[in-house]
């Protein structure tokens, strides 16, 4: 994907976005659940929606001088960057020098690239949780002294700084602090559908939630959707993975906790963690990587579990789990703890007469 001649550096009305993606210390996980998009066709579907690859390490056939000079002309003004997306956490080590991760043939850490870039583009965004918070890349010691692009874990801050804000567009006269669009890996239709709202300029500060996350998924549960939600209703409950029943009182699924759209918004059309039998991680978190606990175990105190459905008081849990475990139906019980539905839904009449 060849790069187009920069013009003004002011977008104009009709020109394509342009997005540089670099991907810093992490597995490459996004850039592979990118190329799993809903469409036969990405470089088609990114280019009818008006944006423009200016380079990506896997789609791109430009390497080593090539990037460089890209690179060189978005910080010497003779090419617009609109978005930068950064996949994979920021290394600082060690000792903050950067020096664990160098950009082959410059010389310079990857983080003072991501940092003189970042000042020339429009929007900031970090693609997955590493580049979001730290993610996976953070966990345990964290010898690497990794980070988020504006965050450490949930504390603001991370390699650009909690004050970082970028311009976004300007004649809206708003800034525009990092886009996270979180997920370990991050859903591909988070990451198209939120370079489809810049380029339509139908993106706003306001569209973020308190963590940086595009609302149109962050301001959903996974719980939402879930196949299991009858089970999880009468509290009738997993208690080895290959169970039908709901995952959150002995599995640790944090379903109802985890903000993302993954079970009415599938992946590759058809799945989710959970409709796969797994435990949702609430990977679009911060902090998920260490939550003190097993990730297949669920932590209780007297039998309660410590994460309870978003909002929820403890009180309401407890007496609404005990009110729908006494009314569980022989099927859902049954069923609960069966890798196979054993008992079948009554047949009944569902007219009037």
């Amino acid at each position: 994907m060849n790069t187009l001649p920069s013009g003004s550096l002011a977008r104009s009305p009709g020109e394509p976005l342009n997005v540089l993606w670099l991907q810093s210390g992490g597995c490459g996980g996004c850039s592979m659940s990118l190329l799993c998009a809903d469409t036969p066709d990405l470089p088609g579907t990114l280019r009818d929606a008006g944006i423009h690859l200016l380079w990506h390490p896997s789609l791109s056939l430009e390497t080593g001088a090539d990037v460089i000079a890209l690179m060189e002309d978005v910080l010497a003004d003779r090419l617009r960057l609109d978005v930068l997306c950064i996949e994979g956490a920021l290394l600082r080590g060690p000792n903050g020098t950067g020096r664990f991760h160098m950009l082959a043939g410059t010389g310079l850490p990857m983080i003072d690239w991501v940092q003189r870039l970042s000042a020339k583009a429009r929007f900031v965004a970090a693609v997955g949780s590493c580049a979001a918070w730290g993610g996976i890349t953070a966990g345990g010691d964290n010898p690497t002294e990794a980070c988020g692009l504006q965050h450490e874990d949930e504390h603001p801050g991370g390699l650009l700084g909690e004050a970082f804000r970028s311009p976004g567009r300007t004649e809206a006269g708003a800034e525009w602090p990092v886009i996270n669009i979180a997920g370990c890996p991050t859903h591909p239709g988070w990451v198209l559908d939120t370079l489809m709202a810049l380029a339509a300029d139908a993106l706003t500060p306001a569209d973020l939630d308190a963590l940086g996350r595009p609302r149109f998924y962050a301001d959903q549960l996974v719980h939402h959707g879930c196949t299991r939600n009858e089970y999880y209703e009468f509290k009738a409950s997993a208690e080895q993975p290959s169970d039908l029943g709901c995952m959150m009182e002995h599995m640790g699924c944090k379903g109802t906790q985890a903000h993302a759209d993954c079970n009415t918004r599938l992946w590759n059309g058809e799945g989710s963690c959970t409709r796969g039998g797994y435990a949702c991680i609430s990977c679009t978190e911060p902090g998920f990587q260490a939550p003190g606990h097993a990730f297949h175990a669920t932590p209780k105190i007297a039998g309660i579990p410590i994460g309870l459905p978003t909002d929820m008081p403890k009180a309401w849990y407890v007496a609404l789990a005990s009110l729908s475990k006494s009314a569980t139906p022989k099927r859902v019980k049954h069923n609960a703890t069966a890798d196979h539905v054993v008992v079948p839904p009554a047949i009944r009449r569902t007219r009037l007469k």
